[in-house]
C-alpha cells in the first residue's frame, strides 16, 4: 500500500472539506435533527459517493489523457472557479 499516497489524499480532502459548503449544511441539519448520526452517515456516505464518482472519472480519463494534461486542466477549472468568486455574481436585472 502506498501510505505516502493515501495520508496526501486524505490530508487534502480533509483540509479543503473544513469550513465547505457541504460541512456548512451539515451543520445545519444536524443542528435541526432529533437523530445527528443519521446526518453523519448520510453526509459521510455523500463525501464517499462523490469521491468514488471522482476516483473511478480520473482513472478512466487518465487511460486516455496523459497526466500532464489532467492536472492543467483541473488547474484551469479551479482557476475559473476562483475568477468566479473573485469578481462576484453578476446583479439579475429586474
Amino acid at each position: 500500500m502506498d501510505w505516502q499516497l493515501f495520508f496526501l489524499s486524505f490530508g487534502t480532502i480533509f483540509l479543503s472539506e473544513l469550513g465547505d459548503k457541504s460541512q456548512i449544511a451539515t451543520i445545519g441539519l444536524s443542528g435541526n435533527s432529533d437523530a445527528p448520526r443519521y446526518v453523519f452517515l448520510g453526509s459521510s456516505l455523500a463525501l464517499l459517493l462523490a469521491s468514488l464518482i471522482g476516483v473511478l472519472l480520473g482513472d478512466s480519463a487518465s487511460q486516455f489523457l496523459p497526466t500532464r494534461l489532467l492536472k492543467a486542466i483541473a488547474a484551469i477549472i479551479f482557476a475559473g472557479m476562483a475568477l468566479r468568486l473573485l469578481m462576484g455574481e453578476p446583479e439579475a436585472d429586474s
